[in-house]
């Protein structure tokens, strides 16, 4: 009777005589991991039927993904993929580039800087857009900002439409990450997201793989505008992907607003910061072009962080209803801000790595696109199966030991490559690069699910926000910082008689050294940041969620308690 109850009446979440459905059995019992029962069907069809939200019941019962739900992520992921393919394809052909548009490396290199920047300045919108928008609306819409820049970039005459068509790039895949992110935490329940989040994170690490490598061979074969070409072809496809099979997931709220005038500071900050930056190399430091855009964007980047705290106080205090673009108060959790510091500081030390590489190999080796391409696609590979297998270990063994490792093999991996020369064996480069992406690995993914796993479920999307933004700023800074230090040590060798190739190594050399430096800083946070009762470790925040629903249990058996008790003192009070 009660079954026949339940089929009638779909939407109840328990069956007709109030007992709660089976729990699988050897699985631990917690709301975020409770199986339910099927949920009702959803009676559109079509693409209205995609507009139904998935929600978790919806998403994921009885330890796996419903179909629904498992071709929405797989959607989301090859997105999200390809803004990192986006990213990193066109390192290799960055020299080419600069050689067809007569320009500076140091200006070129915006090609990439600007990619990264915009992202960075892209992700604290994430909050309010999910907020605002329905999935749908988001990713449909980034595409086609998405594919329209590449149509730019593609056919563009000059380099200054070139970088624009880049900036339209960055900002249709600049959300994709967050949202990626929020969804696999909203569906997944907790003992799941490291296995989850490696599964994702391979993916993503798939990207470094094919991109530099496609990019290098495309460049040999038809120039580097064939790159673009190919963007936009997968824009196109993405396009349609969203349409015809992505689900919404989460609720849009249509009275939602956002702080634009943090938007613009975060611009005219990190902007200014990485101008004045670029300028260093053709001005000399007391320059007005180079001097006053850096303290603009130090002025801009403060009072960006100042705006950011009184918002958010001013909203949980209910003066205003718009919360902060970025909720920095996040940063007060100390594993959260381990955790963001470690994957900014990987950030920095790589990106740097992913153009000064490409110089060495072409520039002063004079090898080609392809062979730079080919020289980064084994480490790449092993950076994709070392993040899947980093998330499982982080389930099993939480973040410290998994950390540790990949640390010390960034390190390991960086300063062997520090000691390359102008006659170093091609290849012991891929064997250096092999082992530093292996450390990246066991870094990246481990450390920034457990830094999100350590704040309260309410502050994981605003945690997402701020590890994002804060490692692709980093990320940005890291190419125009150490190319810099490159070619100052470079001049510097010139002076002193080295021919021009022979300078660019050694500054080349040097840069690798600070990165050595830099992942030598991250093994010290990680011996003295990771560390407490978890260790980052999922199965003890599970133990935590089930010494919380025990408490819940007993408080609400307690008023049970007492509320029967009360009831029986009634019946006898009545009956004398």
């Amino acid at each position: 009777m009660a079954q026949d109850e339940q089929h009638e009446h779909p939407q109840d979440k328990r069956t007709g005589n109030g007992a709660v459905p089976a729990i699988k059995a050897g699985r631990p019992y917690t709301r975020e991991v409770h199986h339910e029962p099927e949920p009702p069907a959803v009676h559109h069809r079509g693409i209205a039927g995609l507009s139904v939200m998935l929600t978790r019941d919806k998403a994921y019962r009885n330890g796996h993904l419903t179909r629904p739900a498992f071709i929405s992520l797989a959607i989301l992921t090859f997105i999200t993929f390809v803004g990192n393919f986006t990213q990193l394809q066109l390192s290799a052909a960055l020299p080419t580039l600069v050689d067809d548009f007569d320009i500076s490396v140091t200006l070129g290199q915006w090609m990439t800087s600007i990619f990264q920047l915009t992202m960075g300045v892209m992700v604290p919108l994430t909050a309010y857009l999910t907020r605002r928008f329905s999935t749908r609306q988001i990713v449909i819409a980034s595409m086609v900002v998405f594919t329209v820049g590449s149509v730019l970039a593609w056919l563009s005459p000059t380099f200054p439409l070139a970088l624009f068509g880049r900036f339209l790039e960055a900002i249709g895949t600049g959300v994709m990450w967050p949202v990626l992110q929020i969804t696999v935490f909203s569906i997944f329940p907790l003992d799941r997201r490291g296995m989850a989040m490696g599964v994702v994170g391979m993916a993503m690490a798939v990207a470094p793989a094919i991109g530099p490598t496609l990019g290098g061979v495309q460049t040999d074969m038809n120039g580097w505008r064939s790159i673009f070409l190919t963007l936009t072809v997968i824009g196109c496809i993405s396009i349609l992907l969203a349409v015809f099979g992505l689900h919404n997931f989460g609720e849009s709220d249509k009275t939602a607003h956002a702080d634009f005038s943090s938007v613009g500071l975060s611009i005219i900050g990190f902007g200014g910061l990485m101008f004045g930056f670029t300028n260093v190399q053709a001005y000399p430091f007391t320059a007005p072009v180079v001097w006053l855009p850096m303290v603009v964007g130090l002025a801009g980047i403060v009072w960006f962080v100042l705006r950011q705290f009184r918002n958010e106080k001013r909203f949980k205090a209910g003066k205003t209803n718009r919360p902060a673009l970025l909720d920095l108060s996040v940063l007060r959790n100390a594993h959260f801000s381990v955790g963001t510091i470690i994957a900014s500081l990987s950030f920095f030390a790589f990106s740097s790595l992913v153009v000064l590489i490409p110089l060495y190999i072409q520039n002063c080796r004079d090898y080609s696109a392809t062979i730079s391409g080919l020289v980064m696609l084994p480490g790449a590979i092993a950076q994709a199966i070392a993040q899947f297998f980093g998330g499982r270990a982080l389930d099993r063994f939480g973040a410290r030991p998994v950390a540790m490792v990949g640390t010390i093999l960034l390190c390991l991996g960086t300063t062997m490559m520090s000691l390359i020369g102008m006659g170093t064996w091609i290849w012991y480069i891929s064997i250096c690069q092999f082992i530093r992406q292996i450390g990246m690995g066991f870094v990246m993914m481990p450390v920034t699910t457990w830094s999100l796993n350590c704040l309260k479920p309410a502050e994981v999307s605003a945690g997402s926000a701020v590890t994002n933004t804060v490692r692709q700023i980093a990320g940005a800074i890291g190419s125009p910082v150490m190319i810099l230090t490159m070619y100052v040590i470079a001049a510097a060798q010139m002076n002193a008689g080295h021919s021009g190739i022979e300078a660019n190594v050694i500054g080349i050399e040097w840069a690798l050294r600070i990165s050595a430096i830099i992942n030598f800083i991250m093994i010290l946070l990680v011996v003295f940041g990771v560390k407490g009762e978890d260790a980052g470790s999922t199965r003890d925040a599970v133990r935590r969620a089930l010494r919380h629903e025990k408490a819940e249990e007993a408080k609400e058996a307690a008023a049970v308690s007492t509320q029967t008790d009360d009831g029986a003192t009634s019946n006898i009070q009545a009956d004398e």
